[in-house]
């Protein structure tokens, strides 16, 4: 049996999603270092963490330019024309979830001259959940694995979940002694920051979802 040789197409569009894969791997290589840079008050981690987002920038740059240069050269239609389109929608929010871990390592610096506040066992979590959230997606990518999009999607609910924990927790720091108010609210910032970012992972498994199935989510 001869073996079925791929489109030009077909090759372009494998091309794609292994960069997005790559790209989704920086983002989780910041997400370490970011956490590093926090729990570990690891200012050199953190450090890293934002002179590595130009690469994510980069790779952006890239991919978007390469995914228009596809669909203007070979004419896609249905659910490659859907790839194509989602990948495009994607790279946007895979940018941005580097942008908040950025955000994160930076006032991990910040919050590194001081002693910690508290353990901080919720943001680890959090980190947790992304850092699977993360392999989940890129395996949607990788594998064209529905079930792993859906899966993924449905992290948000986990750390939206521990979000709130951390935001009631923070506020009564605050309430109880008045001192603490300044790194509390530093703290309720990187909470947030880290709750967007999961948004932003969420967003590209939506995009995912879209292009297997033809549906909005």
């Amino acid at each position: 049996m001869v073996p079925t040789v791929p489109s030009p197409l077909q090759e372009d569009i494998k091309a794609i999603a292994a960069d997005i894969v790559r790209m989704l791997s920086l983002v989780k290589q910041a997400c370490e270092l970011a956490r590093r840079g926090l729990i570990e008050q690891d200012i050199a981690a953190a450090e890293a963490c934002i002179a590595g987002d130009e690469a994510i920038d980069t790779v952006q740059d890239e991919l978007e330019l390469r995914v228009l240069t596809v669909i203007a050269r070979r004419q896609p239609a249905a659910r490659d024309l859907r790839f194509l389109g989602a990948a495009y929608q994607a790279l946007p929010a895979i940018e941005r979830a580097g942008d908040y871990a950025e955000h994160v390592a930076s006032a991990a610096i910040e919050l590194a001259s001081e002693p910690p506040l508290k353990r901080y066992t919720d943001l680890q979590r959090i980190f947790e959940v992304l850092n699977r959230m993360l392999d989940t997606t890129m395996k949607a990518f990788a594998e064209e694995d529905l079930e792993a999009a859906r899966r993924a999607h449905g992290m948000d609910n986990e750390i939206d979940e521990l979000y709130r924990q951390i935001q009631d927790e923070l506020l009564s720091y605050m309430v109880e002694s008045p001192s603490t108010v300044a790194r509390a609210n530093t703290l309720l910032e990187v909470a947030r920051y880290l709750e967007r970012l999961g948004d932003h992972l969420e967003n590209v498994d939506e995009h995912v979802i879209f292009w297997m199935t033809g549906e909005r989510v």
